[in-house]
């Protein structure tokens, strides 16, 4: 009898134990998800604002103000992305 009730308490700790590893595996990978989401979504506005800039400073010949004009905003506009989604993640 104790040793059919040891394994019946044993089975059940073992499925709590696997049970808490998965919770905190998938709690890392979404996390790791978020990071990346929110970086992609800096440098995606970096890039994006010097490939502007650099179409700019073509159609006019003003290299390389324009470039440099558009970086900044690009990067101000990665900054704002970034700080907008982690209010939304907050909420």
């Amino acid at each position: 009898m104790d040793d059919e009730n040891f394994k019946t308490r044993l089975e059940i700790a073992k499925k709590k134990i696997s049970s808490k590893i998965e919770k905190t595996n998938n709690k890392k990978s979404s996390l790791l998800g978020i990071a990346f989401k929110m970086s992609t979504e800096l440098v995606a506005a970096v890039v994006v604002g010097t490939i502007i800039g650099f179409i700019f400073d073509t159609w006019f010949g003003t290299k390389p103000w324009l470039i440099l004009t558009f970086f900044f905003v690009g990067v101000i506009a990665g900054v704002m992305n970034v700080i907008r989604s982690a209010k939304n993640m907050q909420k």
